[in-house]
């Protein structure tokens, strides 16, 4: 069966091209619409084309599939230059998501009409590489070349309306009904005598040199900075800069060129795993049965940083929240902090007043427990002691309905015996999110021994409507991610008691793509948490395990990092940012002397080395235990929540890039060192002697 179709009406032909689920353009697709526009371009009774989908949406860009293979001709960018060089009306008629090569398809036609539900965008940036169907070229010309570079370089998906006000379609139609819109609109444009209209030959939009040239200083200004370390964006900016010097057809030549050197650029490897990565992390056993609970109604139990974040992303998913505080002072200030929070979004347009007013009426405060007993779902967000959460469940479970769902956001204590207060744990789960938890975007969602099929299948639903990115994690101390967390925080402080400074670690992993540095890390999070954990672990400390107090010398100062405006770096109004605490290096000498250990230099590699093997060393003993289910998980995790580069894939995809013998190789000798810290995992000398690599697991 043809995924593309046409008729003819009367002196109109419409195109139709149906490639569900998602409207992909395949290689059947390309070779369907080379062949329909050649036959149709010889048939002079008909005055115009109407390409569109009786799908959900218009055409969706790239085929995932071919991703990383060799692309079968006829090219997109071919027929999008055939399609704009017809000597008739082409009218592209839009509905859904036409994003990459499905809005490059709609721009080579000469006019474009959407449904009020459109939203049109070039993300190819997200995937390493550059809009390579003359999207550099006819998006300027459409909208400008500010819009167009903020479009390419964030990947933001655009509204309808938006898109009219900046050109990038002519006219929204009053409904969805996406063939009817087409025709009716093709037959007004040859009433009222329009010719066809290239977008290759609109000027006016970059005729302003000046103001273009002044922009690009600032777009590439802020770009060296917001992309330091990535290749893609740069050659957008590279690829709309040369291309106005240049005729369209060397334009088009240029932008093919700069879009297979981002073709050949190993970012592309990292991003494209990372984008499979965030689709297979919803692969999980339980939800081939589970079926989730419809959720309205939940309840959150704290008001303090994570309950606040969590309130306001359920708040934003549409469901009604009551919060329990212990007192009016301190629901007073948990209202404060999220009224402040959506004030500032008024002011920066994200939502508008109304808006703001309809989201705040979706929340309640109150000291009463009783108030929870309609609740479908409820996430308790209390401080991080097992006595004090067993508690908090204790009376849920006598208050609750016998459905309702009973959600943990610890980020290390165990979820089974949390469970064990409840008369039915099948309903307990894990829900750690990550702060602040209105913004960061991963959810571990943690299953216990006894959590039910349809508690998992509940939880995945609430982060789709939360717009989360979830990861099945299993139960252990920290998890996935803060598992890991320890393993490598552990060997950093190791380095740093053998000589290493802390600020140099830190500048090695900002080199490397990561958001923040290990220290920067702790003074955000506040060193009091870890420090807390530390002392929680202490009694079951092995005697000979190497401990390094150089946090706790911190921590015993009252140095917490920002929140006390003092940690590894100073804080406070004057203070340059990452400015370090000159007395830090003071305590990590002392406590070299104190140990008896001569500092010795390390270089930047042989940091950053240290930091990729504990995570990789952490990460196959979690696969091993099956905490985690996949390796791409455990990428989806740091990529997600811990400001691990996306373009390097992960940390397991990193190490497939860079080779598992050598990360083993460098295992093997640090357990000549400490053989108790980093002997060999047996999964990861498994995988080096069959020759395998971490993606043949996922």
């Amino acid at each position: 069966m043809s995924v593309v179709k046409h008729r003819i009406l009367d002196e109109i032909a419409l195109i139709e091209v149906s490639n569900p689920p998602v409207n992909a353009i395949s290689a059947a697709v390309r070779i369907g619409l080379l062949e329909t526009i050649e036959e149709l371009s010889l048939d002079e009774k008909i005055l115009a084309i109407v390409i569109t989908a009786p799908e959900r949406t218009f055409l969706a860009g790239a085929d995932i599939k071919e991703f990383g293979k060799k692309i079968d001709a006829p090219i997109l960018g071919n027929i999008c230059d055939k399609i704009e060089s017809l000597n008739k009306i082409v009218v592209a008629s839009l509905h859904g998501t036409p994003l990459g090569g499905g809005l490059e398809v709609a721009m080579s036609a000469h006019y474009r009409i959407a449904a009020p539900n459109t939203k049109v965008g070039l993300p190819e940036v997200l995937l390493g590489i550059l809009p390579g169907a003359g999207g550099t070229q006819r998006l300027p010309r459409l909208c400008g070349v500010s819009m167009a570079l903020d479009m390419m370089l964030t990947g933001k998906h655009v509204p309808a309306k938006k898109a009219l006000d900046a050109g990038i379609i002519d006219v929204i139609a009053k409904n969805n009904s996406t063939i009817d819109n087409g025709i009716e609109y093709a037959k007004k444009l040859i009433k009222d005598g329009f010719k066809p209209r290239p977008t290759s030959q609109m000027e006016n939009k970059i005729s302003d040199t000046q103001e273009i040239s002044n922009s690009l200083i600032k777009i590439k200004e802020t770009a060296s900075k917001k992309y330091k370390n990535l290749f893609s964006p740069h050659a957008i900016i590279k690829s709309v800069e040369e291309g106005l010097k240049l005729n369209f057809p060397e334009a088009i030549s240029n932008e093919r060129k700069l879009f297979e050197e981002c073709i050949q650029s190993p970012q592309r490897q990292g991003l494209i795993h990372s984008f499979f990565a965030e689709r297979a992390n919803t692969k999980v056993p339980e939800l081939k049965d589970g079926k989730p609970i419809e959720l309205k109604k939940i309840g959150i139990i704290g008001g303090g940083t994570m309950g606040t974040g969590i309130s306001m992303a359920a708040m934003n998913a549409g469901l009604d929240v009551i919060m329990i505080e212990q007192n009016d002072e301190a629901i007073e200030k948990a209202k404060t902090k999220i009224n402040a929070t959506y004030d500032r979004n008024v002011k920066l347009n994200r939502i508008n007043n109304e808006q703001k007013l309809e989201i705040m009426s979706m929340f309640s405060a109150t000291t009463d427990f009783n108030e929870l007993k309609d609740r479908d779902l409820i996430i308790e967000a209390v401080f991080e002691n097992m006595d004090i959460k067993k508690e908090v469940f204790s009376k849920l479970n006598q208050i609750c309905r016998k459905n309702c769902i009973l959600a943990t956001n610890t980020s290390y204590l165990n979820v089974n015996e949390i469970a064990t207060v409840v008369d039915d744990p099948s309903r307990v789960i894990g829900l750690h999110f990550f702060s602040p938890a209105n913004i960061m975007k991963l959810l571990e969602i943690v299953v216990a021994e006894k959590t039910s099929t349809d508690t998992v299948a509940t939880a995945f639903d609430l982060a789709k409507k939360m717009r989360k990115v979830p990861v099945r994690s299993g139960v252990c101390d920290g998890f996935i991610g803060n598992r890991i967390l320890s393993k490598y925080l552990v060997s950093t402080y190791h380095m740093v008691e053998d000589g290493a400074s802390p600020f140099h670690v830190d500048k090695v992993i900002r080199d490397f793509g990561c958001a923040m540095g290990i220290f920067q890390v702790i003074d955000l999070a506040g060193g009091d948490i870890g420090w807390a954990t530390r002392k929680r672990k202490a009694p079951f400390r092995h005697k000979d395990d190497r401990y390094v107090e150089i946090a706790d010398r911190v921590c015993e100062r009252g140095w917490f990092g920002q929140k006390t405006s003092k940690g590894y770096y100073l804080y406070g109004e004057g203070v340059e940012f990452l400015t370090p605490n000159p007395e830090i290096e003071i305590i990590c000498n002392e406590e070299r002397k104190r140990v008896g250990i001569t500092p010795k230099n390390f270089s930047d590699q042989e940091i950053l080395d240290r930091y990729i093997a504990a995570m990789v060393y952490e990460g196959t003993k979690i696969l091993s235990e099956q905490i985690a289910l996949k390796p791409s998980d455990i990428d989806v995790v740091f990529t997600n929540g811990y400001g691990f580069p996306k373009w390097r894939g992960g940390p397991m995809k990193y190490a497939d890039m860079i080779g598992l013998d050598k990360i083993l190789k460098n295992i093997q000798k640090y357990s000549e060192e400490d053989p108790r810290f980093w002997s060999p995992p047996k999964l990861l000398e498994d995988l080096v002697k069959q020759n395998k690599n971490f993606d043949s697991l996922n």
